[in-house]
C-alpha cells in the first residue's frame, strides 16, 4: 500500500462522485460500483456505510480488503481498512463541513454509519482503466448538497 498523491486526494476531496467496487468473493471480479460519500482527513480518504454493518459493499470491502475506486476522473486499485477510535470525531467534522445542509448528514455521523467507517488506501503503482459497460449502483444519498 502507499499514500495518496496530494493532487489526487485534492481532486477526490472536491468531488462528490466517488464510486467503490470491492472485489467479489472470487477475489478477482469487481463488484458493482457503488456511489458513496467520501471525506478527506489529513492525508487519508474515508467513507462510511449509510446502512452500517448491514451494507453489502461494506461487508465485501472488509472481507476482500481490496477493490477499485473511481472518482474525479481517477480509477485506482485500492485497499480497504476498518477504522475505529478518536479519528472518527475528525471524520464527523469533515462530513459536517462537506455535506452541511443535507438531510442525510445526521445518519452519516450517527453511530450506525460511524461504526462502519472505512479508510481507502491506494495500492502502489496500480492505476486502472475506468470501468465501462457497468452501471453503478446509486445510493439513496443525494448527489447534490446545500452550499449554505
Amino acid at each position: 500500500m502507499s499514500t495518496w498523491e496530494k493532487e489526487e486526494l485534492r481532486k477526490i476531496a472536491e468531488t462528490d462522485d466517488l464510486h467503490i467496487a470491492p472485489f467479489r468473493d472470487d477475489g478477482k471480479t469487481y463488484g458493482t460500483p457503488t456511489w458513496i460519500w467520501s471525506v478527506v482527513v489529513d492525508d487519508g480518504l474515508y467513507v462510511r456505510a449509510y446502512n452500517g454493518h448491514a451494507s453489502t459493499w461494506y461487508q465485501a470491502a472488509l472481507r476482500q480488503k481490496a477493490g477499485r475506486l473511481t472518482a474525479a476522473g481517477i480509477t485506482k486499485e485500492v485497499a480497504f481498512d476498518s477504522v475505529n477510535g478518536p479519528i472518527n470525531d475528525r471524520i464527523d467534522d469533515a462530513y459536517r463541513a462537506k455535506y452541511n445542509g443535507s438531510a442525510y448528514l445526521q445518519p452519516m455521523i450517527g453511530s450506525r454509519a460511524s461504526s462502519a467507517t472505512v479508510k481507502i488506501l491506494p495500492l502502489e503503482g496500480k492505476r486502472m482503466e475506468p470501468l465501462t459497460g457497468i452501471e453503478p449502483v446509486t445510493s439513496s444519498l443525494p448527489r447534490t448538497r446545500s452550499t449554505s
